[in-house]
This record gives C-alpha cells, sequence and structure tokens, in this order.
C-alpha cells in the first residue's frame, strides 16, 4: 500500500488491495447503521470532489506514478459516489497512471441501487473492474437482526446488475454471525445465496469484536468446534460455477483456499478434518473466541 498523503483514519482495505494506491474518495459509509459493523461509525459520511483528490494525486512524485498498477477507491462503499463526478475521477486515474490496470472499490447494496447496468459497464470500460460486497449473511432473519437493511433476494438481484456489466465480485460472509439459534439457517441460506450468485470470489471472515459488544451480547456466540462446524456446512451447500473460496482473515483459524466445484471435495475434506480435530479437543472445542480488534 502507497502513502503519499494523509488520510481520515481509520482506513479499511481488503487483502488483495495491499499493494495498491488507495484515494478517499468518500470518507466513511454512506450505509452505517449495521450492528455488527463498527468501521466508520467514528466518520461522518462525505463525498470528496474530484477537485480535492487530483490535488492529492498531484503531490505523487511523477516518477512514482508509472508505478502504480492498481488504486483502490475508499472509503466503506465509494460507489455511492454520483455517476458523472466518478467517471471524471477514474478518467483522472487513467491520465495519472499510465500503467494503471485495475481499479477496486467497497460496494454496498445502498451504492448498487445508484447504479444502472449501463452505467456499471461504464465504469468497468474505464477500469473499474472489482466490486467488493458484503453479503454477512444469506439469511434473511439474521439480515434483519444486523440491520443489513436489505433482504437476501434484494441482494441477489443487485450483484447479478453488476455481473451483467462485466464486473468481478468479492463477496463476505461472516462465520459467527447469526449465533447459535441461527446457525445452521445462516450456514444453509448463505451456501445458496453464493451458489446462485457464483461471484469471482467468496470470503469467510469470523465474528469478532470491534465497538459492536451490544449486538455480541445480544446473540449466545458459537464456540471454536461450533463456528468449523458452520464452516462445514456452508462448505457442503457450496456449489456455484466457478468461485474462489478464501478463509484468510486474522479472525479466522481455519485458512481455506480452492477453486468451487474443482476443489469442492478437497474444502469439504479438510473441513471435516478440522471439526474431527476440534472433536478431539474438548475445552478448545468449546472455547468461545475472543479475537478483538481495537479502533485507537
Amino acid at each position: 500500500m502507497y502513502y503519499y498523503f494523509d488520510y481520515v483514519e481509520p482506513v479499511f482495505r481488503p487483502p488483495s488491495e495491499a499493494g495498491s494506491l488507495i484515494l478517499q474518495a468518500t470518507i466513511g459509509c454512506s450505509q452505517n447503521h449495521c450492528r455488527f459493523c463498527s468501521m466508520y461509525k467514528m466518520k461522518q459520511f462525505q463525498v470528496r470532489s474530484v477537485e480535492e483528490i487530483a490535488e492529492e494525486i498531484g503531490r505523487i512524485p511523477a516518477h512514482h506514478r508509472s508505478h502504480i498498477r492498481r488504486v483502490f477507491l475508499a472509503d466503506g462503499d465509494a460507489l455511492v459516489y454520483p455517476q458523472k463526478g466518478l467517471v471524471a475521477l477514474l478518467d483522472l486515474l487513467a491520465e495519472s497512471f499510465p500503467s494503471l490496470t485495475r481499479v477496486g472499490i467497497y460496494a454496498s447494496p445502498k451504492s448498487l441501487t445508484t447504479k444502472n447496468v449501463e452505467e456499471l459497464k461504464i465504469l468497468r470500460e474505464k477500469k473499474l473492474t472489482i466490486l467488493y460486497f458484503g453479503l454477512e449473511s444469506g439469511d434473511a432473519e439474521t439480515l434483519r437482526r444486523v440491520r443489513k437493511g436489505y433482504e437476501p433476494a434484494e441482494m441477489l438481484e443487485l450483484c447479478r446488475k453488476a455481473q451483467e456489466a462485466g464486473m468481478k465480485l468479492s463477496v463476505t460472509a461472516i462465520l459467527g454471525l447469526s449465533g447459535r439459534e441461527r446457525s445452521l439457517e445462516h450456514a444453509r441460506a448463505t451456501a445458496a445465496w453464493a451458489t446462485a450468485l457464483s461471484p469471482e470470489y467468496f470470503s469467510l471472515l469470523t465474528m469478532f469484536l470491534r465497538d459492536n459488544d451490544d449486538y455480541y451480547r445480544e446473540i449466545d456466540p458459537l464456540s471454536r468446534g461450533e463456528i468449523l462446524e458452520e464452516t462445514l456446512e456452508i462448505c457442503r451447500g457450496l456449489d456455484p460455477q466457478k468461485t474462489i473460496l478464501r478463509s484468510n482473515h486474522a479472525s479466522n483459524f481455519l485458512n481455506l483456499a480452492g477453486t468451487y466445484p474443482k476443489d469442492r471435495r478437497r474444502m469439504i475434506e479438510i473441513t471435516e478434518a478440522a471439526v474431527v480435530e476440534a472433536r478431539r479437543h474438548p475445552a478448545w472445542y468449546r472455547e468461545i473466541p475472543r479475537y478483538r480488534e481495537e479502533i485507537l
């Protein structure tokens, strides 16, 4: 990740954007009411002007610009940026970085409602080719409890619109989000949703504490072993046409990496083996993970 200017901290980016230049097209998240998430709760949402971003780009030494191949537009759902301004911003990036190959962006359900297929096609042609989308769960009741604001079917249609425009989708879901009460429903519905969409990438992270204690106290949190059982249920239910599966977030304690459907059997067997091993260690199996990220 490149640092040429002062960010409005904290800044978040997907693991695959570690080598990208990060530009804050927006500050915060326009959809900032999800109860499990506190990533942008300390920020007041605002859209930055193209002129302001251009001034920042101007601070990058000219001899560095030819080395920048990827740009990630932050913050939380910068796809909500007005279409005319976003087109101008992408043109600016192409002009400023001659080696640019890809622009990535977080996309919320709300931001996807602001763009039609033709507008998304225009953005893709200007190298905005990958959207990072937080599904969280395919279970409608779980989504209501966390106040996601959208139903699974609504989000599926919005993501299909992006696919129709030729964009790649990297979708995330959260293990343990439903707690013990709806673990099975959460796992099965999430696997079914991902199967129906067949995104290019599908990633699992694990429910953890990050200033979301009120919600966490309302659920009966899963133990380590139960999270592995939930992971297994998802791996068994997944059957997309071609999707790369990852579970490599810092909160995960089972690292999965494979491509469905080619590696489906292998992913299931790895997870089954992890469950069997966990059951051999009852204390570890029953332990509630306490992974916490502090926002300073």
